[in-house]
């Protein structure tokens, strides 16, 4: 049976361990030439909504034009200090082994539905090695639309896959959200801020620690909720 993946990234495959919130910052001081002295909330949200409201809180009112050039400078950041995000952060346990035992499963598409802008994804899994099975131009990005269940949408439509026959995997309420929205089938996994009893009171078909049950997470992705996954 065929079946799309649709990972998140932060905090679901990789960790910044604070380089992200370091190259938003250069590229929001580029941008509007103010420092940025506080963000916006980042939990599960697209990258334009948290460049509108970061900047909201520094007394500024910005439009698309903005955002453009602020997702810009974002990926020439990404681009120039990527040394230093392969330095600092790292891959999730259990990340690469998940996507390269989803890669070897007949009939699976791997993508990603994020907020980051699609240079910043990109580059963030390129550093960890985690790039190599993620099918590009069937994501959704931020970019792309403000609400995650707008970018699942798009996804689906970019892939051809109808929603029963996804799975979205992610870290936040929001990304449960987004997918559940479309009725793909949710894989929230506890590797950031959120716990597995958050999650799983958030309407996920399946909450898992992490990503380091490999065949636990195979055997869902592949029969959904017709495998019982111990949580």
């Amino acid at each position: 049976m065929a079946r799309l993946v649709l990972w998140d990234i932060d905090h679901t495959l990789i960790s910044t361990r604070g380089v992200g919130r370091d190259l938003s910052a250069a590229a929001f001081q580029r941008t509007l030439g103010v420092e940025m002295r506080e963000q916006a909330a980042i939990d599960g949200i697209t990258e334009p909504v948290i460049f509108r409201e970061t900047a909201t809180l520094h007394g500024l009112a910005t439009g698309r034009a903005d955002f453009e050039r602020f997702a810009q400078a974002l990926a020439e950041e990404h681009l120039t200090r990527a040394a230093e995000l392969r330095e600092r952060g790292h891959a999730l346990p259990g990340a690469a082994a998940a996507l390269e035992a989803l890669a070897s499963s007949p009939g699976v598409t791997q993508t990603v539905v994020t907020g980051n802008i699609r240079p910043a994804g990109e580059i963030k899994l390129s550093v960890f090695g985690l790039d190599r099975h993620i099918a590009w131009d069937v994501g959704a990005y931020g970019e792309d639309a403000d609400d995650r269940a707008d970018l699942v949408r798009l996804s689906l439509e970019r892939a051809g896959f109808a929603a029963r026959d996804a799975v979205l995997i992610g870290d936040t309420p929001a990304d449960v959200r987004g997918g559940r929205a479309h009725g793909v089938y949710v894989i929230a996994v506890a590797t950031g801020k959120n716990s597995v009893a958050t999650l799983r009171g958030s309407g996920a078909d399946t909450v898992l620690p992490d990503l380091r049950d490999t065949a636990g997470l195979v055997k869902a992705v592949l029969n959904g909720a017709a495998v019982p996954i111990t949580e």
